[in-house]
């Protein structure tokens, strides 16, 4: 499984982020509500300057204490004014943003539901929580703060800029001049800090794969004594996000340097030019009050542009990432007009079918390389093969887990392709080897394939299973199981995954060897109760055991991606030397053994 998928070409910063607009939806209103109060909010703040240049040169120079009281009171409604607009500006943004940031996550997770699972099998799970979660917070915040600010504090450096030209044009060519440099710095910066924070992104993700990895193995590790090892592996893992971390932190600190520099040079040559224009009674000494105190305005401002510069890319390649698993092609779809089986009956075909996974090299053979094998309505058919021959594979066909490269597998005559997928599911109910349970309730579990089956369809699919113990758990059916059902044994969940499947009532019912983590004694009982299913449902069952081949009416045997042989258990053991090879080779637990490529066990 890789890590991350391939980065595409990199777009532009704005391109990449005006892919957000759809799901920004009828919150742009009050983004824009919030934009226009927090650009106001900073309007006020300059006109507070104008006044103060009307005060010192007015009031204060003729000493008219009642125009004092009336200037100092504007100021200070001035003052509430910008609070209150500031305040308006969270308000309109905080909410929505959140909604934003919900739909995104749901539309997310509602393409990772519609995924083959060919994409999960390339894809490491750490990738995609990094996605769900992190990224997600990174867009959610430059909505609510960072375009909203990057906006309006751009915005508010052009009116300072007039405002500083319109009162003294030569302090305002000075100040624009000597910030120049200030801008070209901040393009350069996008170019070295959007690789980085990528960079940055997809360790993070790494990382996150490492932890789960190492928590859903946590009893492998203790039990071979390898938590050294994976802490070591973790260590290195981090330790290279560090470094990415520092980089991108020098890369904020150089354009942090020249966000502080410049201004307080700007400053000081303005100072000093201002001072020399004031003492040659060329400029006002309340327009050069109103002149600094509109730079002191506009300070933060060309501060902020630093962090909301590195906010913004941040928000671009998290755009990206989320994007990447959206943009994601979808190679198992729903037919344009879906067809039904009117009257069902269960009747299973693969006709010269063929398969291959996407990355097996050129000129290899197909892992399935023409089947041709009909499973006739109420017939149990098991499949039989040495490992690696392809039958878990073969089964996972039936339900479209994956989709045919040749050839084409038919229920009751029609390709299971015509089928839309949720139609072709409820005629069809998996058990697999590795018992995948949620952290639900086993109500829930056992019921995932049937939702509104009845107590005693449930009561039933429990009996068959031989899985009565959740009755003595502590809240009984109630009782909400761990992630990934560790908290029950292994025969346990097993037995949970079966009455997950017979309880869905299907037609077609495809047994991965779901009785492999099962005594001896279990399985014989769980096979007993299986036979009254059996017998009024078609079943494809995956055999590693003996005692799993006599369940069935007929047996196939897989020999290199091809059925080399159809019978009875009997009439195989008397013309297949490769049949009685492989019953031969499977040991008391179910095992194939290993050969030394003469037909010999060891």
């Amino acid at each position: 499984m890789t890590s991350t998928t391939l980065t595409p070409a990199r777009s532009g910063t704005v391109r990449s982020l005006a892919r957000l607009l759809p799901f920004v939806g009828e919150a742009l209103p009050r983004l824009i509500a919030g934009t226009i109060a927090s650009l106001l909010s900073n309007i006020v703040a300059l006109v507070i300057p104008q006044v103060l240049r009307g005060i010192v040169d007015g009031p204060i120079q003729s000493k008219d204490q009642t125009a004092l009281i009336w200037a100092v009171s504007l100021v200070l409604l001035l003052g509430v004014s910008e609070a209150a607009l500031f305040r308006m500006r969270r308000v309109f943004a905080l909410v929505p943003t959140t909604r934003i940031e919900a739909r995104m996550r749901n539309a997310l997770y509602r393409k990772l539901q519609d995924l083959p699972v060919s994409f999960h099998d390339r894809w490491a799970s750490g990738q995609l929580l990094s996605r769900s979660m992190t990224d997600l917070g990174l867009i959610r915040r430059w909505l609510a703060f960072g375009i909203i600010l990057l906006t309006v504090n751009l915005t508010t450096i052009v009116i300072g800029f007039v405002f500083l030209i319109s009162i003294s044009w030569i302090l305002g060519v000075v100040f624009v001049v000597c910030s120049t440099p200030l801008w070209i710095f901040s393009y350069l910066f996008e170019a070295k800090y959007s690789s980085i924070a990528r960079l940055s992104q997809d360790q993070s993700g790494d990382l996150a794969t490492a932890v789960e990895e190492s928590v859903h193995g946590i009893r492998v590790l203790k039990a071979f004594g390898r938590g050294r090892y994976s802490l070591d592996k973790f260590a290195e893992r981090a330790e290279e996000l560090r470094r990415t971390e520092i980089a991108k932190a020098r890369a904020i600190g150089g354009i942090w340097l020249w966000i502080i520099v410049v201004p307080d040079v700007t400053f000081a040559i303005a100072l000093f030019s201002g001072v020399v224009l004031a003492v040659n009674d060329q400029l006002s000494v309340g327009s050069l009050v109103a002149f600094f105190a509109t730079a002191m305005v506009l300070r933060f401002p060309v501060d902020s542009i630093g962090f909301l510069l590195s906010m913004t890319f941040d928000a671009r390649t998290a755009t990206d990432r989320f994007f990447e698993v959206l943009d994601s092609e979808n190679t198992i779809l729903d037919p344009a007009d879906p067809v039904e089986i009117a009257s069902p009956k269960g009747r299973l075909v693969f006709e010269n079918v063929h398969f291959r996974y996407q990355d097996a090299p050129d000129g290899q053979r197909d892992l399935l390389d023409g089947i041709d094998l009909a499973v006739e309505a109420g017939e149990t058919m098991a499949i039989i093969g040495l490992t690696g021959s392809g039958k878990t594979t073969l089964t996972a066909l039936a339900t479209r887990l994956y989709d045919v490269t040749g050839g084409r597998v038919t229920i009751d005559g029609v390709d299971v392709r015509d089928l839309s997928r949720e139609s072709l599911r409820t005629h069809i109910a998996m058990a697999f080897e590795e018992a995948t349970l949620f952290s639900a309730s086993v109500r829930e579990n056992v019921l995932m394939g049937r939702p509104d089956a009845s107590d005693d369809d449930l009561a039933s699919a429990l009996s068959i299973a031989q899985a009565d113990f959740v009755y003595d758990l502590p809240h009984g059916l109630e009782t909400t199981i761990g992630e990934e059902g560790l908290s029950l044994s292994g025969g346990q969940r097993q037995r949970l995954a079966l009455a997950r499947a017979v309880a869905a009532h299907p037609e077609i019912l495809v047994l991965d060897d779901p009785l492999s983590a099962l005594d001896v004694d279990t399985e014989r009982q769980v096979e007993e109760a299986l036979r009254s299913v059996l017998q009024r449902t078609t079943a494809l069952v995956v055999a590693h055991r003996p005692s799993t081949v006599a369940l069935a009416d007929r047996v196939a045997l897989l020999e290199d991606g091809r059925i080399t042989a159809i019978g009875t258990h009997s009439e195989l053991l008397a013309t297949s030397d490769h049949y009685r090879f492989v019953i031969s080779s499977l040991d008391a637990d179910g095992e194939m053994l290993t050969t030394d490529g003469k037909g010999a066990t060891r």
